[in-house]
């Protein structure tokens, strides 16, 4: 089998491409799509190779471009609706929420809204409370709506074209700190949404680690500092968190008896809780061995400076100090 190496802003680029070439129903529509930025290199040049009439670079209108996607989905076509910053998305929310999630269920499955809504997550270089928002957490909790996060460029590139081959509505959420990760990958096989979901990249004895988009490249940075400690960590890919599937995480937990969760959102309501939920539901109550604990942002907007940013983002080294505090500890003694 004959890899390359692409980073991920280069895999999401492949993706696009491959879609275009093979799918005439597929169409992209968003701003700046023909822009010299060409949303952060994962466009470059779409509009001159597939044509301004399937690269459709749009005014400023996140709700205009999101209803438009969802009628021509239902027209036949796959569109692709991008948003560059994940935060005026929220002004299509009731496109994406009350339209494309629902459509199947109140129409007997007669009618599919077959729309893919990038949307992308632009947390730090003193961007502001209103330009680093990651939102997955509120579209994770709508049924209908499949959400996809991917942490690596082979992820971004074929959960991409998963999503828009699944005949399903479907948020794709990339982080563009994500963007020169670099990875070798294999030749493009399609896949069925249906049934990707939390993947094993790391297996570990003493501790499980579950993460998501950055927080998992996070997640892998801290396990090879811990393993320099004498800690084994396995880490779990969340990849589809809407919706989410526990096997993974639950034969992991098994194993090591300790969970850490870490997440680029806010804890309430959030991401990390429904994954604690979920393995206190599902398993037994003596099965964990130390509480679990999630890694989250604090309970504030972002900041806009550079030395406060310093201190809201967590790094690697947070969740090292997290995983040692939680193998040193038995349930009930550690407490956040």
């Amino acid at each position: 089998m004959t890899t390359s190496s692409l980073t991920y802003g280069e895999a999401i680029l492949s993706g696009f491409r491959y879609l275009l070439s093979n799918y005439p129903e597929v169409f992209v529509i968003g701003q700046g799509l023909w822009s010299p930025w060409y949303v952060g290199n994962s466009m470059t040049g779409l509009d001159k190779e597939f044509g301004q009439n399937r690269i459709i670079d749009s005014p400023v209108s996140e709700l205009a471009v999101t209803g438009a996607a969802v009628g021509a989905s239902l027209c036949g076509y796959r569109p692709i609706v991008v948003h560059p910053r994940m935060d005026f998305m929220i002004l299509a929310t009731d496109q994406i929420v009350n339209q494309a999630a629902k459509w199947s269920h109140m129409f007997g499955g007669q009618a599919h809204a077959s729309v893919t809504v990038r949307s992308i997550v632009n947390r730090g270089g003193e961007q502001g409370a209103q330009h680093s928002q990651s939102l997955h957490a509120w579209f994770a909790h709508i049924p209908g709506l499949r959400v996809v996060m991917p942490a690596t460029p082979e992820d971004a590139r074929d959960l991409l074209i998963a999503s828009v081959l699944s005949g399903d509505p479907v948020l794709y959420i990339d982080d563009r700190w994500l963007y020169e990760i670099e990875q070798e990958v294999s030749p493009i096989v399609e896949k069925n949404l249906r049934t990707e979901g939390p993947k094993v990249i790391r297996t570990g004895t003493d501790c499980t680690l579950v993460g998501s988009s950055y927080a998992t490249q996070l997640c892998v940075e801290a396990a090879a500092h811990l393993e320099k400690q004498g800690v084994s960590c396995e880490i779990i890919d969340l990849r589809v968190v809407n919706p989410l599937i526990f096997d993974e995480i639950i034969s992991s937990v098994e194993k090591t008896r300790k969970l850490c969760v870490v997440d680029g959102g806010w804890s309430a309501c959030g991401l990390a809780g429904e994954i604690i939920a979920g393995i206190c539901e599902k398993t037994a109550p003596s099965l964990l061995e130390s509480t679990p604990v999630r890694l989250t942002l604090p309970d504030a907007p972002a900041p806009t400076s550079g030395p406060l940013e310093s201190t809201y983002y967590f790094q690697s080294d947070d969740i090292v100090a997290a995983v040692l505090r939680l193998v040193s500890k038995r349930v009930g003694e550690l407490s956040r």
